[in-house]
């Protein structure tokens, strides 16, 4: 009898080793697909941003800003948006001046540091329409997303008058 235990406990070893193979065969497939079907590993985030020119205006400061019920006394890059463009105020006479969304970041970057006493902000309006119809509503709404996603590729923070 001794011959069959040994006989027995042969088979049952080669059954116990090779169910232990085909689980760490199967272990190891079944990582190799899912590591194949992830997503790629994030790299951290050493996004190298483009140089917009206005690195060297400070962050904003919102303890700076005026008081919110009267943004006359506002002295940072004022913007307006328009159905047929942005106007850029000129703080010094009040004058609007209407530039195409591509020229904001130039016009912004033009102007010296000390047009930004709270720092890297811009105050953002509305206008009111003169012919407030559909289409000019669609106009004011494509202008204002189009600026503030500009705003956010320049890192400038933006109020928006209440």
């Amino acid at each position: 009898m001794a011959g069959g235990e040994n006989a027995v406990r042969n088979v049952v070893r080669m059954i116990v080793l090779r169910t232990i193979v085909l689980r760490t065969i199967g272990i190891v497939i079944l990582l190799g697909v899912l590591s194949a079907c992830s997503k790629p590993a994030q790299t951290p985030a050493t996004e190298t941003s483009q140089p917009t020119g206005l690195e060297s205006i400070p962050a904003a400061d919102p303890s700076k800003y005026p008081n919110f019920t009267d943004m006359t006394d506002w002295k940072n890059p004022y913007l307006v948006v328009r159905e047929d463009g942005i106007g850029l105020v000129d703080l010094s006479n009040r004058e609007v001046h209407i530039l195409k969304l591509e020229e904001v970041p130039a016009e912004l970057v033009s102007l010296s540091s000390s047009a930004w006493p709270y720092g890297r902000v811009v105050l953002v309006v509305q206008a009111v329409p003169k012919d407030a119809t559909d289409r000019t509503k669609v106009e004011l709404r494509k202008n204002r997303a189009l600026l503030l996603g500009t705003l956010k590729e320049l890192e400038v923070q933006f109020v928006e008058s209440p």
